[in-house]
């Protein structure tokens, strides 16, 4: 099963990037997915079911060791895993 996860972490700073959006950042940029997006207002991914979960758990760690309040994300299904 392929997934897209899209996820956002508060609080915002619309200076500079905030350690916890750095954080997350790095851990999406870094995990064997595909498709990756990252913006100031949202940030998307994609890959197979067990790659998207294993990052989106390290993102939430990560991201509220860092000082992130909030993590907002969206996880959906949008295919099956390719043969």
């Amino acid at each position: 099963m392929r997934l897209r996860v899209e996820f956002t972490t508060e609080p915002f700073d619309l200076d500079e990037a905030p350690a916890h959006a750095v954080v997350a950042r790095e851990v999406i940029q870094t995990a064997e997915l595909d498709a990756v997006d990252v913006g100031p207002f949202g940030n998307t991914a994609e890959g197979g079911a067990d790659q998207v979960l294993t990052a989106v758990d390290l993102l939430l760690r990560k991201a509220l060791a860092s000082g992130a309040t909030r993590v907002s994300l969206q996880v959906n299904v949008i295919g099956e895993a390719a043969q």
